[in-house]
C-alpha cells in the first residue's frame, strides 16, 4: 500500500494538471496530448479500481459549445413554434445575436470556464433551486412510490420502517467507503459525486436565496402525527441499533404522539421559501426552538410514519395515483402533509395502508441516485435478514419541542391552507401501461427512451392539434460537477410524425418512416445534450453572463421564438428502476403536463400530472392519447414490418 501512496502522492499535481488539460481539450480547437501523463494516469486508473476511489475522480469539464452551434440548433427547435414571418424574424435576431453581442458574451463566458471546473455548477444550483422561491412542493421536489406492501397490523408497518433505516443506513456506509461502482456512459465514467449529498443534507429557507447544509451524523428524524422526533441508530456503545431494537423505538414514539400535534411546525416548510425563511427566523429566536431546527437540519434523513392514505375505489391505478399523491405533497395539511420536513433531502414514507416510498428535495441531486437508492433499499427489505446483534446501550426517542408564538401560529395556519390548495390543485394519473415495454422497442431496433418521448409529442398533439415545448433531462455526469441539460424532444419531425399517424390516409410504412426520422432526430439531440453539447444551458449561461457583467438582456430572449419554446408544456424524465415503482412530480409551467417514466421489460410505468384550474391542460385527454399513441405506434410497426411466409 506505501507504493500506491507514494504514487498517488507523485501524482497529486499532475492529476489537477490533467483536469485542466481535458478541460482545456474541450475548449480549444488545438489538439491536445495526454501522453505525457500516461504512466501516471495508470497508475492512477489501477487505483481508483479499488475502493476509496470516488472521492479521486478525475472527469474532463464540462464543454462550452460554439456560439454558431449553438444559433444553428437552437433555430431548429424553435421552428415549430412560429410561422414562417416568425420564423424569419427570430432567424435575424438570432443571427444578428450571434454576430454582435452574442460573441461578446460568448468570450466573457469563456474566461469563466477556463477558471472553473464546470462554468455552470454553481449557477445552475442558485438559480434552478436555491434562489427559486417557489414552494419545494410540487414545483421542485418529486415523490417515488415504492411497490404497495400489505401490513396487517402495526407491528408490520414498524418492521418495515425498521427495514427500511437499516437499508438506508446500509447504502450509506457503502456510499462512505467508495464501494458504489462507479456507473458509466459507454466507456465515460459519471460523477459519483451526488451519492454524497443524499444523507445528512438540508435545505435552509433564507430570503432571495437559500442555503445547503450537510452534516454526517448517527440519528435520523421520525415524524408521526405532525409530532417531531430524534432517534438515534447507534446506542452509547457505539453499537447499530438492530431491527428489533428500531421496531421498539418506533413503537415509543407513536405510543408519545398519539394525537396530532395542535401546531405542526413541518408544515411551514411547504410554503414559498421567503415567507418559510420570515417564520424560521421568527421561530429560531426561541433557544429551544433553534436546538429542534438544528436537530432536524443535521440528521441524515427523515422517516415519515403515515396515516392510511384513505380509499382509492379498488382500482390499481388510483391507488397508484393517490400513493403518487402522498409521496409528493402528503395529500394536503388534512392528511399526511403536515407530517414532513420537505427540506430534507429524503424522507422515507411508510404508510400504514402500505403504502411506502419517499420524498425528496431536489436541490442536491437528480433523480437516477434515488433511484438506484430505491433499488438497494427493495431488495434489502426484501431479503429477510436475520435480526442482528443488539446493541447494548440503545438510547430513547427524544421528542423535540417547538414554542410556538401567535405569529407563528398564523403562519402554520396559512401554510395549511396553502398545502391544500397546492395539494387540490395537482391532478395525477399514474399507470402501468402493459402491453408492451422496452425489449419489444428494442426487438425494433429503436431507443426505448427515444420511442417514448415521441409518443408523448403524439399525444400531445393528438389532444391540442399543435407542437408542444417539450422537455426531457439529460445527465450531464460524464463531466466534474455535472447535472442536467435540456432535451428539446419537439422537432419538425416529431411534429410531422404526429401529423402522419393522425391521418388515416397515410400508409403504414409511411408512418413508420415517419417515426424512425422522429426517433432519430431525438437521438442525436440527445447525444449531443449528454455531452453537454444542448441549447438551454448555454443560452442561460450567456444571459447570466449578462446580468453579472451589467450588459442589457439581449433581445434574443424576449423574442417569441425562445419564450414559446421555452414554455415547456411536456416536462418528462425517465427514472429507471428495476423495482415496480415510479417518480411523480408537478409541471414545469401553469398549462403543461409532468411525464415521468419508468420503461421495463415487458411494461412501461407512468406518473403524469397537470393543474386542474388550468384550462389550457386535460389531464384525462392527454394521458388516454398516450396510451393510444402507444399502441398505434405498436400496430403500426406490426403492419408495416415485412411478412416472412
Amino acid at each position: 500500500m506505501s507504493s500506491i501512496n507514494k504514487d498517488l502522492k507523485s501524482i497529486s499535481k499532475v492529476a489537477n494538471d490533467i483536469e485542466m488539460i481535458k478541460g482545456l481539450k474541450i475548449l480549444s480547437s488545438k489538439p491536445l496530448s495526454l501522453k505525457p501523463y500516461a504512466s501516471s494516469l495508470q497508475v492512477f486508473s489501477n487505483y481508483t479500481s479499488t475502493k476509496g476511489v470516488h472521492n479521486e475522480q478525475i472527469l474532463p469539464r464540462l464543454p462550452l459549445p460554439k456560439l454558431q452551434d449553438t444559433i444553428n440548433k437552437y433555430l431548429k427547435t424553435v421552428r415549430p413554434f412560429l410561422s414562417d414571418d416568425e420564423y424569419n424574424a427570430t432567424t435575424k435576431i438570432a443571427k444578428d445575436f450571434e454576430n454582435g453581442v452574442g460573441q461578446k458574451l460568448q468570450d466573457l463566458l469563456l474566461k469563466r470556464a477556463e477558471k472553473h471546473r464546470n462554468w455552470l455548477e454553481d449557477w445552475w444550483l442558485n438559480t434552478a433551486y436555491l434562489e427559486y422561491r417557489d414552494p419545494v412542493v410540487v414545483f421542485s421536489s418529486p415523490g417515488l412510490v415504492f411497490p404497495f406492501r400489505k401490513f396487517n397490523n402495526q407491528q408490520e408497518q414498524l418492521r418495515y420502517a425498521a427495514k427500511t433505516l437499516l437499508a438506508a443506513v446500509d447504502y450509506k456506509s457503502l456510499i462512505d467507503n467508495d464501494q458504489i461502482p462507479v456507473e458509466m456512459m459507454g466507456k465515460s465514467p459519471l460523477d459519483m459525486s451526488q451519492y454524497k449529498k443524499i444523507f445528512g443534507t438540508c435545505r435552509i429557507p433564507w430570503e432571495k436565496r437559500d442555503k445547503l447544509s450537510f452534516n454526517d451524523s448517527k440519528y435520523i428524524t421520525v415524524l408521526h402525527n405532525n409530532h417531531i422526533f430524534h432517534l438515534d441508530l447507534w446506542g452509547e456503545d457505539g453499537k447499530q441499533l438492530n431491527e428489533d431494537q428500531i421496531v421498539e423505538n418506533l413503537a415509543k414514539i407513536i405510543s408519545l404522539s398519539p394525537d396530532r400535534a395542535i401546531s405542526a411546525v413541518g408544515v411551514l416548510t411547504s410554503e414559498n421559501r421567503d415567507t418559510w425563511a420570515k417564520a424560521y427566523q421568527l421561530l429560531s429566536k426561541d433557544t429551544t426552538n433553534a436546538s429542534s431546527l438544528r436537530d432536524i437540519e443535521r440528521s441524515l434523513f427523515i422517516l415519515c410514519l403515515d396515516r392510511a392514505c384513505g380509499l382509492w375505489a379498488g382500482r390499481e391505478d388510483a391507488r397508484r395515483s393517490l400513493a403518487a399523491a402522498h409521496t409528493i405533497h402528503g395529500d394536503g395539511a388534512q392528511h399526511n402533509g403536515a407530517n414532513r420536513w420537505f427540506d430534507k433531502t429524503v424522507q422515507f414514507i411508510v404508510g400504514a395502508d402500505g403504502v411506502t416510498g419517499l420524498t425528496y428535495e431536489h436541490s442536491p441531486a437528480e433523480g437516477q441516485p434515488i433511484a438506484v437508492l430505491t433499488d438497494y433499499i427493495i431488495n434489502y427489505v426484501n431479503q429477510n435478514k436475520p435480526v442482528g446483534t443488539p446493541s447494548s446501550k440503545p438510547k430513547q426517542p427524544v421528542h423535540l419541542q417547538f414554542n410556538v408564538n401567535t405569529d407563528v401560529a398564523s403562519m402554520i395556519k396559512t401554510a395549511e391552507t396553502n398545502l391544500d390548495k397546492l395539494a387540490n390543485n395537482l391532478e395525477l394519473d399514474c399507470f402501468k401501461f402493459d402491453q408492451f415495454g422496452k425489449d419489444f422497442i428494442k426487438s425494433q431496433k429503436m431507443s426505448p427512451d427515444s420511442f417514448l418521448q415521441i409518443a408523448m409529442q403524439y399525444a400531445f398533439y393528438s389532444v391540442h392539434a399543435t407542437a408542444g415545448a417539450h422537455y426531457e433531462s439529460a445527465a450531464t455526469r460524464m463531466f466534474a460537477g455535472g447535472r442536467t441539460e435540456t432535451i428539446r424532444s419537439c422537432s419538425p419531425e416529431s411534429v410531422a410524425f404526429a401529423r402522419a399517424m393522425l391521418d388515416d390516409a397515410t400508409p403504414a410504412r409511411d408512418k413508420v418512416a415517419a417515426m424512425r426520422d422522429a426517433i432519430k432526430s431525438h437521438k442525436d439531440y440527445t447525444v449531443q445534450a449528454l455531452q453537454g453539447l444542448g441549447v438551454d444551458r448555454h443560452l442561460l449561461g450567456l444571459k447570466l453572463t449578462a446580468i453579472e457583467n451589467g450588459i442589457e438582456i439581449p433581445k434574443l430572449y424576449s423574442d417569441p421564438g425562445f419564450t414559446r419554446s421555452a414554455h415547456m408544456r411536456i416536462s418528462t424524465s425517465q427514472v429507471a428502476c428495476a423495482c415496480d415503482g415510479f417518480m411523480c412530480y408537478g409541471p414545469l409551467v401553469g398549462d403543461g403536463y409532468a411525464t415521468c417514466y419508468n420503461p421495463r421489460a415487458a411494461d412501461v410505468n407512468f406518473a403524469a400530472s397537470a393543474f386542474r384550474d388550468n384550462r389550457g391542460s386535460d389531464l384525462a385527454a392527454y394521458t388516454a392519447a398516450l396510451r393510444r399513441a402507444l399502441t398505434h405506434m405498436h400496430d403500426a410497426l406490426l403492419h408495416a414490418a415485412p411478412s416472412k411466409l
